[in-house]
């Protein structure tokens, strides 16, 4: 009788977070795709948002979010390998893993104030799109590597024996045993921070400026879309405008997210042999 309940209420909460789910990506769509159209995807904005497209905005995203990623993933992913492979169970080792667990829940406005003082003003890059990037790959790193490490420690011993065995060198066997085995779960890790860096508005609110145009270089201000729907919400712009935003956000993240794992699926498939 007991597992019978605990098996209701394990399915409830399922269901109920699944619905949760449905219902706030099913409001935002119901109130941004009809103001979705090509004329709003790829024109630029008119009187500061209030009406025109969010091009540049999108391309600001695609910059910042591909330097957080291109900068986060070497390095989480090196961290995690020498955690997993190298490092044993010693000191170092305790206060990395506090220390990424510390930076995973820091609040993002932190980053944004950090970002101001050490990127902006201390190293003298400005308001740009390579400060963004820099502090949105500090967020996301904590959570690659995480994941990471406890995907590649997920490879049965078995493997590496193996390589071991045919006479491989300790990094043949992470280099072409491990990583390849541990690729889905890595792969997880920076999708989930990828997820968590386009859409962060807080961290670069006060790094990489707002500008209303399309941004050339790393070097230039932008304006992303979480921070453009952040300010054309808050200040009363054009709440229609705001729900677009939004919702074309919530499609970018879906279409990474669905290609991504899909992809993985297929390679996982292909390392089974299926």
């Amino acid at each position: 009788m007991a597992q019978k309940i605990m098996k209701g209420l394990f399915w409830a909460s399922g269901i109920i977070t699944v619905l949760i789910l449905l219902v706030i990506i099913g409001y935002i769509l119901y109130k941004g795709l009809p103001v979705m159209n090509a004329s709003f995807i790829f024109s630029d904005p008119i009187d500061s948002g209030r009406a025109g497209g969010i091009f540049p905005f999108i391309v600001s995203s695609i910059y910042v979010t591909a330097i957080a990623i291109i900068v986060a993933t070497p390095l989480g992913v090196g961290a995690a390998i020498y955690l997993s492979e190298y490092a044993g169970e010693n000191y170092i080792v305790k206060l990395i893993r506090f220390g990424a667990e510390t930076l995973a829940s820091i609040p993002s406005i932190v980053f944004g104030l950090f970002g101001l003082a050490f990127f902006v003003i201390y190293l003298g890059l400005g308001w740009c799109v390579l400060s963004g990037g820099l502090i949105l790959a500090l967020m996301a790193l904590p959570t690659i590597l995480q994941v990471s490490e406890v995907s590649l420690e997920a490879v049965p011993k078995s493997y590496r024996e193996g390589s071991f065995a045919i006479g491989a060198t300790k990094w043949q066997t992470i280099y072409r045993v491990v990583l390849p085995a541990g690729i889905p779960g890595i792969t997880t890790g920076v999708i989930l921070g990828l997820a968590r860096a386009i859409s962060e508005a807080a961290a670069i609110l006060f790094a990489v400026g707002a500008a209303l145009s399309v941004p050339i270089s790393i070097f230039d201000p932008a304006r992303p879309l979480p921070l453009h729907l952040y300010i054309i919400a808050t200040e009363g712009i054009s709440l229609d405008n705001a729900y677009g935003t939004a919702a074309v956000l919530v499609l970018l993240v879906l279409i990474i997210t669905v290609l991504t794992n899909t992809l993985v699926n297929r390679y996982s498939k292909k390392m089974m042999g299926r």
